[in-house]
C-alpha cells in the first residue's frame, strides 16, 4: 500500500511568526476541501523570533506537518535544497511563508502537473502590490533570465509558489542563491515541460521583506554563473581553451609578421622590441597561455564541492 503524500509543500521561512499558523489554516482547509494527502515541511532560516516555538505547536496539533530549523541564517536556497531531499510527495509545491502567496491555487497547479503531464508549473504574479522599486528590477531581471536561458514562456521567474514533478526536485541542485533560477536548473537537467499559471499575489499582512536591493545584483552575478555552469561547467576546456588558442595565434601571426618584416622586408626598420606590436603581440600569447591552462586544470578540478550543501541542522521533528 502506498502511504506516500499526493502533495508536499515546502515553506521556508525567516522571522515569519506573525502568518504561520493563519497559514497553516489556510492550507489545512484547501487540502481537506480537495480531500488531499499531504505534508507541509517547515524549513526555519534560523529565525530570531518565535516561529520555530510556534512550528512546534502546530505539529503537536497537526500531523502532517514535519518541521526543520537550521542553526543558523543560511537563505532561502538552503531551505529549498534540504525540503527537496525531504520531501515525499508525488507532487512538490513551495510557497513563501509571508501569505503573499494563496493556497488556493495548489488544486489548479496540480492538476496542470499531473494530468496535463508538465514537469514544472511556476506562478506569474501578473498583478503585483509591491513598489515600483522593486517590480520595476524584476522585470528587467525576468527579461535578461529569458533572453540567457532560452525559457521564453516564463514571466516571473522568481515566484515563491511553484509545483514541480517529484523527479524535478530530486534531481536538481540548489546552492547558494540558485532559488531564483529553478526553471533554469530543470531545463538544464533536461525537464523541458515549463510552463506557468497567473496566480495571485496578496498584500504582505504581516512584518517586512526580507530582501533588498542587492539581490537583484547577486541576481544577475548568479544568471551568469549558471549559464556558464550549464554550458561549460563539465567542459571548461571548450571555452578557455578554444579563447586562449585564438588569442595565442592572434599574438603568433603578429610575432611572425614583425620578424619577416625585419629580416626580409624593411631591415632598416625600428629594432622589433621598440616597436608598440612586439609588446602586444607577446601579452596575446600570454593571456593566450594562461587561458588554455586554465582550461586544462579546469578540465581536472571537479566544480562540486562536497560540502557546498552541508547545513547545521539544529532540530527536526
Amino acid at each position: 500500500m502506498n502511504n506516500l503524500p499526493e502533495i508536499s509543500i515546502v515553506i521556508p521561512l525567516y522571522n515569519e511568526e506573525e502568518s504561520l499558523q493563519e497559514l497553516h489554516e489556510w492550507i489545512v482547509k484547501v487540502m481537506k476541501d480537495n480531500g488531499f494527502t499531504y505534508e507541509v515541511l517547515f524549513i526555519d532560516d534560523g529565525s530570531k523570533d518565535s516561529s520555530w516555538k510556534i512550528i512546534e505547536e502546530i505539529i503537536k496539533k497537526d500531523s502532517c506537518i514535519r518541521g526543520i530549523k537550521f542553526r543558523r541564517n543560511y537563505g532561502k536556497s538552503a531551505g529549498l535544497n534540504i525540503g527537496f531531499d525531504e520531501a515525499k510527495g508525488n507532487v512538490i509545491f513551495t510557497m513563501d511563508a509571508d501569505l503573499q502567496d494563496s493556497p488556493e491555487e495548489i488544486p489548479e497547479m496540480y492538476k496542470m502537473i499531473v494530468e496535463e503531464g508538465y514537469d514544472l508549473v511556476s506562478g506569474w504574479k501578473k498583478k503585483r502590490f509591491d513598489p515600483l522599486s522593486k517590480t520595476i528590477p524584476t522585470k528587467l531581471f525576468n527579461w535578461a533570465t529569458r533572453k540567457m536561458s532560452g525559457i521564453n514562456n516564463l514571466h516571473d521567474f522568481n515566484c515563491g509558489l511553484k509545483a514541480y514533478k517529484k523527479d524535478v526536485v530530486k534531481t536538481i541542485e540548489v546552492y547558494g542563491e540558485m532559488h531564483r533560477y529553478i526553471p533554469v536548473l530543470a531545463k538544464w537537467a533536461g525537464f523541458s515541460k515549463i510552463t506557468e499559471k497567473v496566480v495571485q499575489h496578496r498584500e504582505r499582512k504581516y512584518g517586512v521583506t526580507k530582501f533588498g536591493l542587492e539581490r537583484f545584483i547577486n541576481g544577475f552575478l548568479d544568471l551568469l554563473s549558471i549559464t556558464f555552469i550549464a554550458k561549460f561547467g563539465k567542459r571548461p576546456m571548450h571555452l578557455f581553451g578554444t579563447l586562449g588558442t585564438v588569442m595565442f595565434f592572434i599574438g603568433f601571426l603578429i610575432s611572425l609578421w614583425l620578424g619577416v618584416n625585419k629580416l626580409w622586408i624593411d631591415q632598416s626598420a625600428r629594432l622589433i622590441a621598440d616597436r608598440a606590436e612586439f609588446y602586444l603581440a607577446l601579452t596575446s600569447m600570454i593571456l593566450g597561455s594562461l587561458l588554455f591552462v586554465s582550461g586544462f586544470l579546469g578540465e581536472l578540478i571537479s566544480r562540486n564541492s562536497p560540502t557546498r550543501n552541508t547545513y547545521h541542522i539544529e532540530k527536526k521533528i
